[in-house]
């Protein structure tokens, strides 16, 4: 064979090569420990806090006795083996005041139990399973909202806040709610905030355009806001755009599939460094599920690292 086309042979050789390191690259084997999680969105809401059409739709959603089964983890030595099974190093915990629509699980409750659960020794490894409380302030039930958030701040550590406008039925960028805003953003808390629709009774969901919170991102440029299931199923488009607009904007996949993660969002990579997990704990009974089909996305590596614990440790500060 003619010197000329066995180096051509070895130089076509040499370009399969590198093309089947780059889709390998690209659609990365799932990620195995040592990697760490947060779970950015669980409830730490017991039965009786609950509406009966809340526990209704739960039950629905599992496969056996859902109030025996949240009242077992729901103690803080519960909560912490819970989290350190399903390898989750930290997790959100979220008060909710939501009295009209939902239930009531007040920020007392969920600071003390934060706190509680917190002094649990951690295992030799290190910190792992702590929980790191939410607060919820409604509007309509407290006057002075940024002296409630001093107070619960400094009193039981509250590390962030969730807004709930199809809740508590009021749009996110109502000038009532900037008082709220402007001392989060004093204290350094970030913000979650309820998007898109939900299921339960007296929800209005026209609370729940992301985009109400372009008014909100751009008057608090340095308070990180986090659209809890990213506009499902109506905004996702505005969702993602709205997370590439801002930079204090992120989206957060809790109770999405995330195995349709990418159907939703086809950029999806792209933007990795502005998508946090959050599971939704006990609507989403399965804690691991969503962590699992995260993994299995034809997604780098570097990405779904970002996605599970890197964009969230840094909005935490941890």
């Amino acid at each position: 064979m003619p010197h000329s086309i066995l180096c051509e042979a070895a130089k076509e050789s040499v370009r399969l090569l590198f093309r089947k390191l780059r889709v390998g690259a690209k659609h990365a084997s799932p990620l195995r420990k040592p990697f760490m999680i947060i779970d950015f969105h669980i409830h730490l809401s017991l039965p009786e806090h609950e509406h009966p059409w809340v526990m209704e739709w739960m039950r629905g959603n599992f496969k056996g006795d859902l109030d025996a089964m949240v009242e077992k983890i729901l103690t803080p030595q519960g909560i912490r083996q819970y989290l350190q099974s399903n390898d989750i190093d930290y997790a959100v915990g979220l008060a909710e005041v939501s009295p009209i629509t939902t239930g009531v699980a007040d920020d007392d409750y969920v600071g003390q139990f934060c706190a509680k659960a917190n002094s649990i020794a951690d295992p030799p490894s290190g910190p792992r399973g702590r929980v790191l409380p939410f607060a919820s302030i409604n509007p309509f039930m407290v006057n002075d909202l940024a002296a409630e958030l001093e107070r619960i701040v400094k009193q039981y550590d509250f590390r962030g806040i969730k807004i709930y406008p199809t809740y508590h039925h009021h749009y996110a960028n109502d000038a009532r709610m900037y008082p709220l805003y402007a001392k989060a953003q004093e204290l350094g808390l970030p913000m979650l905030v309820h998007t898109g629709s939900s299921v339960f009774k007296g929800a209005r969901i026209k609370y729940g355009d992301p985009l109400l919170l372009d008014d909100v991102a751009i008057d608090f440029p340095e308070l990180n806001i986090l659209m809890a299931h990213s506009g499902r199923p109506f905004w996702y488009e505005q969702a993602f755009w709205m997370a590439r607009r801002h930079p204090n904007v992120y989206m957060e996949v809790s109770g999405l599939p995330a195995k349709n993660l990418l159907e939703y969002f086809p950029r999806l990579e792209e933007l990795a460094d502005k998508v946090v997990y959050g599971s939704d704990w006990p609507g989403n009974p399965d804690l691991r599920r969503n962590v699992d089909a995260i993994n299995a996305l034809s997604m780098s590596n570097e990405a779904k690292q970002k996605i599970l614990y890197g964009n969230a440790a840094r909005i935490l500060k941890l």
